[in-house]
């Protein structure tokens, strides 16, 4: 059986830091997207979610400049379950997105819509 640790999102930019390591430069950005689904009084109710990116620079990547707050984007990569400790001695996990490519998405013309479950 093969093994598969695939994630895509479609969404908007929060914040996006360029730094640089051993030479190579890595954009760190978050991406918000959205569901809609009704609750059980039948009420539209919109699921957010927020994803921590980290992108390398190589060949499948936009200009990083590229990536700024506002901007429509589609990242395809895998999920990295990371563990840390806080200041407070407190073991926590987070969950990561190392993107395999990112392709940014037009302002004009056909915009994303957020899924609906309805």
């Amino acid at each position: 059986m093969e093994f598969l640790n695939r994630i895509e999102i479609k969404g908007v930019i929060g914040r996006a830091d360029i730094h640089a390591f051993n030479g190579t430069r890595v954009c760190n950005f978050s991406v918000v997207t959205e569901y809609s689904t009704r609750d059980k009084d039948g009420n539209p109710d919109i699921d957010i979610a927020w994803f921590n990116v980290s992108a390398w620079q190589g060949p499948s990547m936009p200009d990083f400049y590229e990536i700024q707050k506002g901007a429509w984007v589609r990242v395809v990569g895998r999920i990295r379950m990371r563990r840390y400790t806080t200041q407070d001695n407190e073991e926590r996990q987070a969950m990561d997105v190392l993107a395999r490519t990112v392709e940014m998405i037009p302002r004009e013309g056909d915009r994303p819509q957020p899924q609906r479950d309805w």
